[in-house]
């Protein structure tokens, strides 16, 4: 039987895929894909030419190792069909599908999935779009959904679990509140006294956790400059008393409250988060990395939640907020031994001197630097048809 790519064998390539970093690492998700996949292409008489999976990667995008791999396989014309368990493992977007599909049907390659329902008939491609429009609307639910029943956890009274829980604080058993831990906490106390008691400024606050060589709370290797301040202005270790807080939450809330204790207050829905995944070229082909965006909403859409007493007196951590109230935020270059800004660098078609932007990445504390022409963003290709960002560490590097 001939092939659509004129071989004389159906040749196929396997391709499955798992969108949380969980389901990545448990490795159980991709095996079932792939299995079921390797019956489907021996029932059918295909020779499987590789299998290929992109752990932890979204469906939104189509900036991901292993789609370009198959891309790639595709494009070298030895492929008769691209088979996944399900059409969003190709694409959660209809649009990428379409173009992927526009884009393998030049080579001679079908995608087909374990669930289709159609075949390739106009009828059949209907159906599929259909299908498609379907699980776009369910997954949006889903989101929906899930983004509810956080906030109404929230105005329960309980955390959300994350990756990183506040320095100085650990989860409960039942994973929804948080209790001091004393040995993190001591650190965060003197973090308070050196500046609101001792006169410290925030750089000498630095250097002596750098020469203690006291654990980073990420565990890497140098603390961030900018996570003192940011500790300083953290409502989540200022006291606030039993009438103040119950201002914030809701009665129900604040009848489980003693109204003898003090309490810390920790924020959700304070920070719109967008994230995408970028890929850039490197030396080894190209590397993929997350890159998100925070910006503050309105105050009045914040959720309070109570949390335990960090041991910080009030006077204590008033002060220490008084004493940084004229400090400058930290650069986000602060961290960098270089920054070429000021017409140091300029751009090679046009001459003009290059600005910077800064992107928080997805840790929130961690910046992405870039320098683009400042002639071609303000008056575009008129002027100079230079649009890439240029990445500051390769520059800088460089340099």
């Amino acid at each position: 039987m001939n092939s659509a790519n004129g071989n004389g064998h159906k040749r196929a390539v396997l391709y499955a895929r798992v969108s949380t970093d969980e389901q990545a690492r448990s490795g159980y998700f991709l095996a079932q894909q792939l299995e079921a996949l390797r019956e489907h292409a021996a029932r059918e008489g295909y020779e499987v030419l590789e299998e290929v999976s992109d752990p932890g990667q979204s469906g939104a995008s189509l900036e991901r190792p292993g789609m370009d791999r198959v891309r790639d396989l595709v494009s070298a014309g030895r492929v008769t069909v691209v088979l996944a368990q399900d059409r969003d493992r190709i694409a959660r977007e209809p649009a990428y599908h379409y173009l992927l599909r526009r884009e393998f049907e030049e080579h001679g390659t079908k995608i087909r999935a374990l669930s289709d329902r159609g075949d390739d008939s106009l009828e059949g491609e209907l159906t599929d779009g259909i299908l498609d429009q379907l699980g776009k609307y369910e997954r949006a639910k889903i989101v929906e959904r899930s983004r509810r029943g956080k906030l109404r956890k929230a105005r329960e009274g309980k955390v959300m679990a994350g990756p990183r829980v506040k320095y100085g604080f650990r989860l409960n058993d039942t994973r929804d509140g948080l209790l001091v831990d004393e040995d993190k906490m001591r650190n965060v106390r003197r973090i308070f006294s050196m500046v609101g008691a001792e006169g410290y400024a925030m750089n000498a606050v630095y250097k002596t956790f750098e020469r203690e060589r006291i654990p980073t709370p990420g565990g890497g290797k140098r603390w961030d400059r900018a996570f003192f301040r940011v500790a300083i202005l953290d409502d989540v270790y200022r006291p606030h008393t039993y009438e103040e807080v119950k201002e914030l939450v809701s009665p129900d809330v604040a009848a489980r409250l003693d109204r003898g204790q003090l309490y810390g207050i920790w924020w959700y829905n304070r920070l719109r988060v967008r994230t995408r995944q970028v890929s850039e070229p490197s030396k080894n082909g190209r590397r993929y990395r997350k890159e998100a965006r925070f910006t503050v909403k309105p105050k009045d859409e914040w959720v309070a939640v109570p949390v335990p007493y960090a041991g910080i007196p009030r006077e204590l951590a008033d002060a220490a907020r008084a004493a940084i109230e004229d400090n400058r935020r930290p650069s986000n270059a602060g961290r960098r031994f270089w920054k070429l800004s000021g017409g140091i660098l300029r751009c090679g078609l046009c001459s003009h001197a290059t600005a910077t932007r800064s992107i928080r990445a997805h840790a929130g504390t961690f910046f992405h630097h870039y320098y683009y022409c400042r002639n071609h963003h303000h008056h575009g290709d008129a002027e100079c048809t230079n649009r890439k960002n240029f990445r500051a560490v390769d520059l800088e590097g460089r340099v």
